[in-house]
């Protein structure tokens, strides 16, 4: 009884907080009403509080308890009651001036330390000891010896000012903010997307589509895996929601489970640096770089073609290492003439986006009348005209996922606005940059270094705000233009989350494939080696980017030679990671093949040709041996 009624209240609060959000940013369409944007001084501290209402819930039906109960109720009140006076001195702040005491320091502390306990309990660890870390140097850097002192202050004020009552920063502030106006539609977006079995539908025409090849079922799952996660944006929901069909599919081939979780972790991971959509990411990059959509997606284009095209050289490596057949393919599901139509819920919306982005409406208003088409297409579908209930229990799974976002979001507010009031971005850039003696390539490393750090446990879009807060200064000082240094964090941000020890993407797929989950961590940075080298590429040579970061014009034939030597280096570095190409390869031409890759990514025309010559020698060398080496056996 009770889980029926905490069910039930968990899809009332789910759906409040997707169609509070939508009801936020939704356009007039020359015809509507105008809702919003709302005031932010209530907006704000009452979407809050329902994200807390909805996660606390849904704990709830998974731990009935009395306890636990008790607990979670406490925390609904202490945070409506933080809430409620956030919203009061809010409005005090609009046309006053107030000054913070020991009161409002003592409730910022609150409001810090409830946020990371929830998120301590959704996200991990990592995420949560970040803010609490960030907590405690804001309250006591002034203490702290040498270059980490920061100037003394009154810490009461200091904590209320930066971390709860401010609309610029904090846990409610800007970051919230572009959450809720950019991102949060098109996490609802994907929800429903998702239920009204648009994603089955893909899964199945993609394994169809690959079933006469080797590695057909993996190849499938990264090219599914790659159209939902660029709509999706959440590189674990993604696992989750496709892998379990996916990832049986690849160990039924021959593939082990280590190998069939880390395919699906991969290609998940890479849909959120996929065009058109990124998962929302190009539209809040654009926001805070301040270029149009249009540059954000040319930008990334190239780069992220490269990482799928690795995904699928690193499969077929695999595949001939194992000597895997086309065999068993009879049992694959032919698609239906329905899969077929049910195309048209996946690829109408992306369309409408690309278009009325590209036009110039608002990210809020594409991503609402991709939405808006959805829900009329998705009567295409027979099973949603047989329970149309669907759509709003998607409406409401969306509105949990938002929630979730929120908490790691504003952790991350906490982060972004200790570094803000600390200056701490401007002391590493000196640091690190008297580290690396002002070599780029050195401070590259060291900073990609940072970025995975500072990344791990954290959802892709906050990962990503929290790195380019910290590394940003750093990287542009080194001389890389805002768009590239932006990208360049990026792309580490989110291969934070299959790179080992904290790798959650490929945690749950480890979860999926039975395989073990380091194990399966470190496969996925082996077969994602490349969202590791790309960055570097494009940080020195940017017609990678085609320049989009600049007002330089791109040279073809810079820009064709720039992307062959990317195709090879990706050649070269897959065979040499797997360890197979015709025949199983040695250590020591491991080590060559690697280092004849990096050479290929390098910035300079005589290494890259040196490295082009003596990989294609290599090559062609053992294509034209006998085979007279044995295969691998399958494991």
């Amino acid at each position: 009884m009770l889980v029926n009624f905490y069910s039930v209240f968990g899809l009332i609060t789910g759906l409040a907080i997707a169609l509070a959000g939508l009801a936020n940013v939704l356009p007039t369409f020359d015809v509507l009403p105008r809702l919003g944007p709302f005031p932010v001084e209530w907006y704000r501290p009452l979407f809050f509080w329902l994200c807390i209402l909805a996660i606390l819930s849904r704990q709830l039906m998974k731990n009935h308890g009395s306890i636990r109960l008790l607990i979670n109720l406490s925390l609904v009140v202490a945070t409506g009651y933080i809430c409620w006076d956030s919203y009061q001195i809010g409005q005090i702040l609009v046309d006053d001036i107030y000054f913070f005491d020991t009161r409002e320091g003592w409730i910022a502390t609150l409001a810090t330390i409830m946020t990371a306990w929830i998120c301590w309990q959704l996200w991990g660890a990592p995420i949560a000891i970040l803010g609490l870390l960030a907590f405690l140097y804001l309250a006591t850097g002034q203490y702290w010896p040498g270059p980490m002192a920061i100037a003394p202050s009154n810490i009461a004020e200091t904590l209320a000012a930066n971390l709860w009552y401010s609309i610029d920063q904090g846990i409610l502030g800007s970051i919230l903010g572009i959450v809720l106006t950019t991102v949060l539609p098109f996490i609802i977006l994907g929800s429903l997307l998702e239920g009204v079995g648009a994603g089955n539908s893909m899964i199945r025409i993609a394994f169809y589509a690959m079933r006469n090849f080797k590695g057909g079922p993996a190849y499938a799952a990264i090219a599914a895996s790659a159209l939902f996660g660029t709509v999706s944006g959440s590189a674990v929901a993604n696992v989750v929601g496709t892998g379990v069909v996916t990832i049986p599919m690849i160990r039924k081939r021959g593939f082990n489970a280590n190998f069939a979780g880390a395919v699906e972790a991969t290609a998940s991971t890479g849909g959120q640096i996929l065009p058109p959509i990124m998962g929302a990411a190009a539209l809040v990059m654009a926001d805070i770089v301040g270029v149009s959509y249009l540059s954000v997606i040319l930008a990334v284009l190239i780069p992220a073609l490269a990482y799928y095209i690795s995904l699928f050289v690193s499969v077929y490596f695999e595949a001939q290492k194992l000597d895997i057949q086309t065999t068993d393919i009879s049992d694959v599901e032919k698609p239906e003439t329905q899969d077929w139509l049910n195309l048209i819920l996946v690829f109408g919306p992306i369309v409408l986006i690309v278009w009325l982005l590209i036009g110039g409406m608002s990210p809020a208003g594409a991503s609402i009348s991709a939405l808006l088409l959805l829900v009329v297409l998705s009567f295409i579908n027979p099973a949603i005209r047989k329970k149309p209930a669907r759509i709003m229990t998607s409406f409401a799974s969306g509105g949990h996922t938002v929630a979730e976002l929120v908490i790691a979001i504003s952790i991350v507010g906490i982060v972004v606005a200790t570094m803000q009031a600390t200056g701490v971005p401007s002391k590493l850039a000196v640091l690190l940059t008297d580290a690396a003696n002002s070599s780029l390539i050195m401070a590259l490393i060291i900073a990609a270094g940072g970025c995975i750090i500072l990344g791990m446990g954290m959802p892709t879009l906050p990962a990503y705000i929290a790195i380019i807060s910290v590394m940003g200064t750093t990287l542009q000082q080194m001389g890389l233009d805002l768009l590239t240094a932006h990208m360049f964090v990026f792309f580490f941000g989110v291969a934070s989350v299959i790179t080992p020890p904290v790798a959650i993407a490929a945690y749950a797929a480890a979860s999926v494939s039975q395989g073990r989950p380091i194990a399966t961590a470190v496969e996925s940075s082996r077969i994602g080696a490349m969202i590791f080298l790309i960055p570097f590429a494009f940080a020195l040579d940017p017609v990678l980017l085609l320049n989009s970061g600049s007002d330089a014009p791109v040279e073809i034939i810079h820009l064709i030679i720039a992307i062959i030597s990317l195709l090879t280096a990706i050649y070269l570095a897959m065979s040499a990671l797997v360890g197979f190409d015709c025949r199983k390869l040695g250590v020591a031409e491991r080590l060559v093949l690697f280092a004849l890759a990096l050479a290929l990514l390098s910035p300079f025309f005589w290494l890259k040709l040196t490295g082009f010559l003596l990989g294609a020698a290599l090559v062609m060398k053992r294509k034209m041996a006998p085979r007279n080496s044995m295969v691998l056996t399958r494991s």
